[in-house]
């Protein structure tokens, strides 16, 4: 999966499990958010002294990761009865324990080797678990793919990974940041006196023309007519 949405070989893939034992970490872009990826070792019980730390360290990544995407391979996690395997069930549950609010994104992969009804006993119960987003992928096949980066995107538009860390290292937008939230103290302090909503309006108004100044949804036109309204320019 790694792979597929980086688009490069760049951690190894076997049919051999326990193949994973160092994290790898890298970084891509998704809507214009810059996410940071990590793979780590997959949570089984195993008597590898390597692998166990491994799997240590991959706890320690989810407790500080924002989101935990896990992985689920689909031609091993569905038995004929339609129950999940209680080793899955078991970790997914410590995952849970250990970070009840944190977002899981259970990806459920390879199902371009199973029958879609053979999805279906796998989607159905692990949707049933409480606070789990799941998507469907085929990392070989590239299906999915799209679907999952709009749900790490929804997580961040929503505010569920928001930490109050961004650094603005663009003055400009820094510029922009300080004037829309003069607009918005502008605007509570309106309410707190009891000012009109038509009043408030043109406050609120200003406070989105800045921001869109960042986000780009002032179009070159507004930039340079406030460019030469507000700037002394030869011509």
């Amino acid at each position: 999966m790694l792979n597929t949405l980086l688009n490069e070989e760049r951690a190894i893939v076997s049919e051999i499990a326990g193949t994973t034992r160092d994290s790898i970490e890298d970084e891509i872009t998704i809507g214009g958010i810059g996410f940071r990826f990590i793979d780590t070792a997959g949570i089984r019980d195993t008597v590898d002294t390597i692998e166990r730390i491994g799997i240590q360290r991959t706890f320690e990544k989810i407790a500080q990761a924002q989101v935990v995407v896990y992985l689920v391979d689909a031609t091993t996690s569905a038995s004929e009865e339609g129950n999940l395997p209680m080793s899955l069930i078991s970790e997914i549950g410590k995952i849970r324990e250990a970070h009840p609010h944190k977002p899981l994104i259970a990806v459920v992969n390879k199902t371009d080797l199973v029958e879609p009804k053979t999805v279906l006993r796998i989607q159905e119960p692990l949707a049933g678990i409480d606070g789990i987003s799941v998507q469907m992928l085929s990392a070989k096949k590239g299906s999915g793919v799209e679907e999952l980066k709009k749900k790490l995107l929804a997580l961040v538009h929503n505010g569920a990974l928001g930490r109050n860390e961004t650094i603005v290292t663009n003055s400009r937008h820094y510029d922009a940041l300080l004037k829309a939230l003069e607009e918005i103290q502008k605007v509570q302090a309106g309410m707190e006196a009891g000012v009109s909503g038509d009043l408030l309006s043109i406050d609120i108004r200003q406070a989105l023309y800045h921001f869109g100044e960042i986000t780009g949804e002032i179009t070159s036109d507004d930039l340079l007519g406030n460019i030469f309204a507000n700037f002394c320019i030869g011509k």
